[in-house]
Order: structure tokens, then sequence, then C-alpha cells
């Protein structure tokens, strides 16, 4: 796929720039879904990989010192907002990181604006992060509904499904996601027949895939994520829907799902990723380390994971070159002013908008035949550029493109 920096190179590097730096003193939160239906993608994976993050960028500079602590947004834009404000004006936090589900993104990174603080985001998908409602403050990481409505959606309408019927997550990553892979869907030469909005973590989809099933589409695209993804595709199966000739288009599908669902149920899903843990020999070194940083040994790595990971050294490293205790738009800047480049990830930059540009992947998940040892998940269709993988700066109406 891509050549990759391997670890121990990676460190060497570390040792060598910053090596006379002043103390720097660091604090990171990591906010999360630490127990409801994001947090295979997110949760505890998301700390062990910011663990792995600090004690590899820590171990070659031991002029910096870093503290993290980690909290439950519980998918509720207020209590991820009352974390923020918690985290910024009372426990000194100078950056949150990960934040799986848009609607507390959105708020937090709006906090973070306010407070002049750095906002990562790993979890989160709404490409409206770096659109209409972008700030100085916030870098979005690995993945976006732009992202995966141009590689899935397109993808599928080039194979023929170019009629789509929506069963859509009722909140900002969901509407967001119906968006994008709409247009791309329009864009592509495929249409539209409708849409059905389902509440967020919810247990029953029948009335939902009845709908689905009745539009006679040739794609049902699950603009949803998680558990919800989970608990759909299952619920297709039963209902009989890809067997009555109709696909299923997870359009963010994660290795924990897979994991998840099994082979036998989710074989043949087409879906994009930006990493994924059995791609190479440096990522499959990763995840050991990763399991053994208390994630657990019977999970995989998502790429929410990965880029919490990426995330940290790179936002680190920006850190180390500036010394004291910068503001938070002069980090951000200073992040989008260096090259991304760390192991998992590549080379890369951050563009103005805030968007971290790089490869993005088309895979589609193999049979039970094909898979030759757990974890095994995918056959890889196409390498997406980092140019193409992500939305023109220009068409994003973010407002810090012409600032």
């Amino acid at each position: 796929m891509r050549k990759t920096l391997g670890l121990a190179a990676f460190a060497a590097v570390l040792a060598c720039s910053g090596a006379n730096a002043q103390q720097v003193n660091v604090k990171i939160g990591v906010l999360s879904d630490m127990s409801s239906l994001y947090a295979d993608i997110g949760g505890p994976g998301s700390v062990a990989a910011a663990k792995l993050a600090i004690a590899d960028f820590t171990k070659d500079h031991p002029n910096v010192k870093v503290e993290m602590i980690s909290g439950d947004h519980q998918n509720k834009p207020d209590i991820g907002s009352q974390i923020a404000n918690q985290w910024y004006d009372v426990d000194k936090v100078d950056m949150i990181i990960d934040v799986p589900n848009s609607g507390v993104a959105l708020a937090v990174s709006n906090v973070t604006n306010n407070k002049n603080k750095v906002f990562i985001v790993s979890g989160a998908a709404a490409s409206d992060l770096t659109g209409a409602k972008c700030n100085a403050n916030t870098v979005h990481w690995t993945y976006d509904t732009w992202m995966l409505a141009n590689g899935t959606g397109t993808a599928m309408v080039k194979t023929g499904g170019d009629s789509w019927f929506f069963l859509t997550s009722d909140y900002a990553f969901g509407h967001a996601l119906e968006r994008d892979t709409a247009a791309a869907v329009e864009k592509a030469g495929g249409k539209v027949l409708g849409k059905v909005r389902h509440p967020l973590n919810t247990n029953d989809f029948s009335s939902f895939l009845l709908q689905a099933q009745s539009s006679k589409a040739k794609v049902v695209g699950l603009a949803n994520a998680g558990g919800d993804t989970i608990n759909s595709i299952k619920q297709a199966a039963e209902f009989g829907i890809v067997k009555g000739g109709q696909k299923l288009a997870g359009l963010l599908v994660f290795a924990s799902d897979v994991n998840a669902l099994g082979l036998n149920t989710a074989q043949g899903l087409t879906l994009t990723e930006t990493w994924y843990w059995d791609a190479n020999d440096t990522n499959r070194a990763w995840t050991k380390r990763w399991h053994e940083a208390g994630a657990g040994s019977t999970k995989y790595p998502t790429m929410i994971h990965a880029g919490v990971y990426a995330g940290i050294l790179h936002y680190l490293k920006a850190r180390l070159e500036m010394g004291g205790n910068p503001e938070g738009k002069a980090v951000v800047a200073k992040m989008k002013a260096m090259p991304t480049d760390d192991p998992l990830f590549g080379k890369g930059t951050i563009d103005a908008t805030g968007r971290k540009r790089h490869d993005a992947f088309l895979f589609e998940v193999k049979s039970p035949a094909e898979s030759k040892h757990p974890g095994d998940f995918y056959n890889l269709k196409a390498t997406i550029p980092a140019k193409d993988a992500f939305r023109d700066p220009k068409d994003s109406g973010c407002p810090l493109v012409n600032s």
C-alpha cells in the first residue's frame, strides 16, 4: 500500500530532533465513548493508542512531560461540552483528542475555539468540521464523510449500484454522511430513491429495513456506525435483503464491526478506510503493542485508534519545536506548517481547513474461505491518493481557506 517509516527509525528521528529543547509540559485529554455503541471503535482502545504515542515520544524526549486523562462523553453534546470546559478551565488540559460522535465533536470544537486550545478529531466523521464549521483550533485527522462518500459511494455506482436508499442515523454524523454520499452518487450518475432516519443506538431496525426493501433500490446505504451498523447489517440478513438482490453499502465500517459480525455475515461488503491493522508488518507490530497497552487481545484496532496515535505524535512534535506554552491557534498553525510523518499513516499534510490528508483505501470484506488468519478481513480493491481522497479546500466552505 504505502511505504511506512519503521518504528525504530521513527524513534531515531525523534531523538535527533529537539534533543536540546527546553522542558515542555503537556496535558492531553482523550474524550471518547467508553461504554456504548462507539466504545469498540474508540473508547478504551483510544486510551491505549494515546498511551503508546506518549510513551514513544517521551522515551526519546525526557524534556517533554506529558500527562493524560480520559473521559466518557456518553454521546451527548452537552456532556461533551461540560467535560471540555472542565478540562480546559480547571484541569489545564492543552489538547483534546478522539471524540467519536459528530454532534459531540462539533460542540467540543466550538468550546476549544472559544478557549483557544487544540482539538484533534480522530473519532468523528462529519465533514462540516473542516467545512462551514471549521475553526483555527481544530484538526480533523483520520477520515470524514466526504472521503467515505466519494470512496464507497462512487465505487458502488461505477459497478452498477445506480439507485440508492439511505438508512441514516438521525444526528449530525448520519445527516452529513447521507448528504455527502447522495452528492457523490448523483455526481457519478446514480439516483437516490429515498431515505429513512433511525434513532441513535436503536435495537430494532425492522420498520426501517422494510422501507428500504420496498424501495427496490439496488443499494441500501447504511449512513450509521458502530453498534448501529452491526445491528442493521445483522437484521438486514434476517430480512433477506441481500438474498433478494439488493446490496448493502456500509458507508462507515470498521475492523471491529467486521470482527463482531463475522465474515459469514460481513463478506462482500465494500468499505473505505484510511488504515488497516493487517496491511503491513509495521501495522501488525503496532497492533501487538496496542494489545499489550490494555486494549485487549481479542480486539482489532481501528483507523480511529491509529489516528489517535498519529495525531498525538504530530502534536507533540509541534509543541517540542515551539517550546513553552503557546496558544492553541499557534500550535495548530505550526502543525499545518509541518509535514506529517509517522509509522502508521506515512507522510502527509494538514491543509488550511485543518483536514489531515493521506491515502484512503477501498476494501472488500473477504469470505471465510479467503481469510488466512484471525483478523484477516479485507481484500484491497483500490488505493485513493491523498489528493483525491479528501475534499479540495476551495470547495469546503471553510472561511480559513481565504483568510
